[in-house]
């Protein structure tokens, strides 16, 4: 089992820029890909960032492609997402999840944090 624990929500204006941070126990975390998912009020669960357990390499929708970031500390058990030029659109809670593959379908990932609320105001 690996436990995961999401921080660094909140509220920020359009423009503006945050760090979610996931912190992992249990289980060797630098075993596993890391991902971010998030999911706005009456929308369905969508991808956000993937990273290797490695680190070498990365996933990211257009949607966020140049704007955010994610990075892993293995030493740390921990992962982050970098988000710049943030816009209203990416109001939702956000999700840390871990598994044994790489990918971008949410069914494929096996563990899941309990999410942080970010907040995009215009």
């Amino acid at each position: 089992q690996v436990q995961l624990v999401e921080s660094g929500g909140g509220l920020v204006q359009a423009g503006g820029s945050l760090i979610l941070s996931c912190a992992a126990s249990g289980r060797t975390f630098s075993q596993y890909a890391v991902g971010w998912f998030r999911q706005a009020p009456g929308k369905e669960r969508e991808f956000v960032a993937a990273m290797s357990w490695s680190g070498g390499s990365t996933y990211y929708p257009n949607s966020v492609k140049g704007r955010f970031t994610i990075s892993r500390d293995n030493a740390k058990n921990t992962a982050y997402l970098q988000m710049n030029s943030l816009k209203p659109e990416d109001t939702a809670v956000y999700y840390c999840a871990a598994g044994s593959t790489l990918t971008t379908a949410e069914r494929r990932w096996d563990y899941w944090g309990q999410g942080t609320q970010v907040t995009v105001s215009s």
